[in-house]
């Protein structure tokens, strides 16, 4: 009985909006970051990064602003929530239901409904769509959504940062932290403190500031020079 409802659901489905394949074609490219702009007069407040250096994905996402109930039998329902590309066909995107990260939206199904593979988005009208697991699609043409990048970490990316932790007496603290991919190197991890009464100019591993003013909740500093700058 169940089964039968099921099929019939996405045969009405089918013949109001036809089939898609989602295409795999998409590949984020790998970005490499340097924070903040060597000379310039930056500030920070306790538990912010001060410096950071390494690689991360910046990938192409879809922002939906509000949930968008798909066709006239409501079987899927595009959460609010970022999306990340993983293909595109003419004036398609394609994109990821499954987003495991804060801010991820999903594609939630009736109880009839059969499982859903993908979302589909027009680049040129506004119209977004839920694919089956059999390639039929159903859409709205009543959703608010925007194209936009979101970075993430891959098992390539690698990341350097100091952080600053305060200041007691003359003496400035940070907190120094290597990721790699997704995860931080505890190994690599260290607390350092420095006395600002012999020298404003400060340093961990090739990175390089001078501290302009310093307190126990904040910091004004200039970054000299970043961990892998070139001398």
């Amino acid at each position: 009985m169940n089964r039968i409802t099921t099929t019939f659901t996405l045969s009405i489905v089918t013949i109001l909006a036809g089939c898609a394949s989602p295409v795999y074609n998409y590949s984020p490219p790998v970005t490499q970051i340097s924070f903040p702009k060597i000379g310039i007069e930056s500030s920070a407040y306790v538990g912010d990064t001060l410096v950071s250096q390494g690689s991360i994905m910046e990938h192409d996402a879809i922002l939906v602003e509000s949930d968008v109930d798909l066709g006239l039998l409501k079987p899927y329902t595009i959460t609010k929530g970022t999306f990340l590309k993983f293909g595109e066909s003419d004036n398609i995107s394609y994109y990821s239901i499954n987003n495991p990260f804060e801010g991820g939206g999903s594609l939630q199904k009736a109880a009839l409904a059969d499982p859903p593979k993908a979302i589909q988005a027009y680049k040129n009208e506004n119209k977004i769509c839920g694919i089956s697991i059999f390639d039929a699609f159903v859409c709205s043409t009543n959703a608010s959504y925007t194209f936009t990048k979101r970075p993430i970490a891959s098992s390539n990316s690698f990341q350097q940062s100091l952080i600053y932790s305060g200041k007691v007496g003359n003496r400035i603290k940070f907190g120094y932290r290597e990721f790699s991919g997704n995860t931080a190197r505890p190994a690599f991890n260290n607390d350092v403190d420095y006395d600002l009464s012999e020298s404003k100019i400060v340093g961990y591993k090739g990175a390089r500031i001078e501290v302009v003013e310093a307190t126990n909740e904040s910091v004004r500093y200039r970054l000299l020079s970043n961990f892998n700058t070139q001398k």
